[in-house]
């Protein structure tokens, strides 16, 4: 498959609650993500943020309401079903193999696609061999893509920090998502390494991928995001297009103004 426009997917939270025995982590949460589009997802730490990821990806199950992607529900798949749905995620801590090589990062997302089971890598069958030069050609149009190519053979540890944030990037685009989570992409990053990321991010949107980004660099979210959608302690409090939600006073006082 060549880079291009993604399968159009919609994402749809409904009613989303999430409890830990007494705790409330997520309150009605409802919002959704069209094709192609950027959606921030933004608050103060302990808001729910993550927490949104994890029911999306299966990690947590939600304690009511429900996650419909192209129609179907997603309650109670695993996190390797919810991938093979088509959402992929990176994580706020980079979870890169740091001794395996950056096309090697890659590669190993491609090998959610494959199709040759066990006795194909045992015996090294022909069409074992051809699937992983297809393998390994998919995961050089997403290092290119993100513009990593020339580093392909370098061991992911030997990068710099602002690469290997995009190295994860490709890894989960190597997987065919139509959609991507990215949790705090810019995290740790300079401003000439956060402006590369946000053209990245635009590029993943322009293959018709849906975006949904935790980020607190307000220069990206605003820069980059169609939409916002603020939580506040498990509460959605507010969403809109950036220019709304920097005059919402609920924002301002829950995040904005600290």
């Amino acid at each position: 498959m060549c880079i291009g426009m993604s399968n159009m997917a919609e994402l749809h939270l409904h009613d989303v609650s999430v409890r830990f025995g007494g705790l409330q982590a997520l309150a009605e949460v409802n919002f959704s993500l069209m094709p192609g589009e950027i959606v921030g997802l933004i608050g103060p730490n302990g808001a729910g943020k993550t927490t949104v990821f994890n029911v999306i990806t299966g990690v947590y199950s939600a304690s009511g309401g429900h996650v419909e992607y192209n129609g179907d529900k997603l309650t109670g798949l695993k996190p390797y079903q919810v991938l093979h749905k088509g959402i992929a995620r990176t994580f706020q801590n980079i979870r890169l193999f740091q001794n395996m090589t950056a096309l090697e990062n890659v590669m190993v997302a491609q090998h959610s696609r494959s199709s040759c089971g066990v006795f194909g890598a045992i015996f090294r069958t022909r069409a074992q061999k051809i699937e992983e030069q297809r393998i390994k050609d998919r995961a050089m149009e997403e290092l290119r893509f993100a513009e990593l190519d020339e580093f392909a053979d370098e061991v992911a540890s030997s990068l710099p920090y602002g690469h290997q944030r995009r190295l994860e990037i490709a890894r989960a685009l190597a997987s065919e998502p139509s959609t991507i989570l990215l949790d705090e992409p810019a995290a740790g990053l300079n401003p000439a390494e956060s402006a590369e990321l946000m053209e990245t991010i635009s590029k993943i949107s322009l293959r018709g991928i849906n975006v949904l980004m935790v980020e607190h660099d307000m220069k990206v979210v605003m820069g980059i995001c169609q939409r916002l959608v603020v939580l506040d302690h498990g509460v959605m409090i507010a969403k809109g297009n950036p220019e709304e939600i920097q005059k919402n006073p609920a924002v301002i006082e829950a995040y904005l103004g600290n």
